[in-house]
């Protein structure tokens, strides 16, 4: 090759990479630092178990992770900071269906786009919501509730984790598919006060997600779960039926969780993520361990996830339409 030659092949080179700017991180060894996993949430929830046990997990395969745990805005925060990170698959998100799939529905300020600004590597779970009620209300289906709440019109209330959480929304949609409109809504700050008043018979019926402390409640007879809002029967509870079978074919309400990169990380670097998430999702140990948390594993490959993510986005949209619901 002679001079010229090699200059050529040099502005080639160069004019690659400048009109692919992360061409450069795509080449560069994966990863070069521990990776981060920003789980916008205050420790100890739902989302929160599944990161802690998956990031575990995913060291075998990729190295050195850390969590951080950054609250705030129903989970706002978090997500815009990991939106605006490096794209260099150092710093991905947890994220969940309030996250990905509510707040952009109900928030008027939301400082990011979860379809312009992520990239979904895999759904891990999902945890369905389900009707449970204080052992004191004297219904066991799905339409022995109904019918005695039509009986006391007025009466009888539900508790949720929260105004716009999945448990909110499930609630409602429940209350439009049954057609009990004056069943009240009673909002708590969390899931734990909510099921608190449950088991003291403060409140008559909640719509939480399910977890392996409420399937306790269930088998020991302080709670009753007359059904959970899932396509089919859970593998942890499969004495349960779901709102499905007992008539009720589109009352389905799931909580996903789910692993985000920022929009712009290079395709290799997600498919190696994607790649080391379905080894640690084939795992017997780590299936049971959610499975006995109550919740339900879900490995998927990225363009699943967004399928999954657009079938979450049609069934919801509708519901907060028709209650109103705006958040700040």
């Amino acid at each position: 090759m002679n001079r010229r030659d090699v200059v050529r092949a040099g502005l080639a080179s160069l004019s690659a990479t400048a009109l692919s700017p992360f061409a450069a991180l795509a080449q560069a060894k994966y990863p070069e630092r521990p990776i981060k996993l920003l789980i916008p949430f205050s420790p100890g929830g739902v989302t929160d178990i599944v990161g802690r046990h998956w990031t575990e997990r995913m060291k075998a395969h990729l190295g050195t992770f850390y969590i951080e745990n950054q609250g705030g805005g129903a989970g706002q925060i978090g997500a815009a900071e990991v939106a605006r990170s490096q794209p260099d698959g150092h710093t991905i998100l947890l994220g969940n269906t309030s996250v990905i799939v509510l707040n952009p529905m109900t928030s008027s300020r939301l400082a990011y786009d979860p379809v312009r600004d992520f990239t979904p590597i895999s759904i891990l779970s999902v945890a369905a919501t389900a009707l449970v009620v204080h052992q004191s209300v004297p219904a066991k289906t799905v339409k022995e509730f109904v019918d005695y709440a039509k009986a006391n019109p007025g009466k009888l209330s539900y508790g949720s984790a929260g105004t716009g959480t999945m448990t909110h929304l499930s609630g409602e949609q429940f209350k439009q598919l049954t057609g009990l409109s004056d069943l009240v809504y009673v909002p708590y700050k969390g899931a734990g006060p909510g099921i608190a008043d449950l088991v003291s018979g403060h409140i008559p019926a909640m719509t939480p997600n399910i977890t392996n402390q409420l399937l306790e409640f269930h088998k020991t007879g302080r709670l009753r779960i007359i059904a959970v809002f899932a396509p089919q029967r859970l593998k942890g509870a499969p004495e349960i039926p779901t709102a499905i079978e007992l008539g009720f074919p589109n009352m389905v309400g799931q909580l996903f969780v789910g692993v985000f990169a920022p929009s712009a990380t290079p395709k290799p670097i997600i498919e190696q993520l994607a790649a080391a998430n379905a080894k640690v999702m084939a795992d017997e140990a780590f299936q049971k361990i959610l499975i006995a948390s109550g919740l339900e594993p879900m490995s998927d490959t990225p363009d699943g996830a967004r399928r999954f993510i657009a079938e979450e986005t049609a069934r919801w949209g509708p519901v907060v339409k028709a209650i109103g619901l705006k958040m700040e």
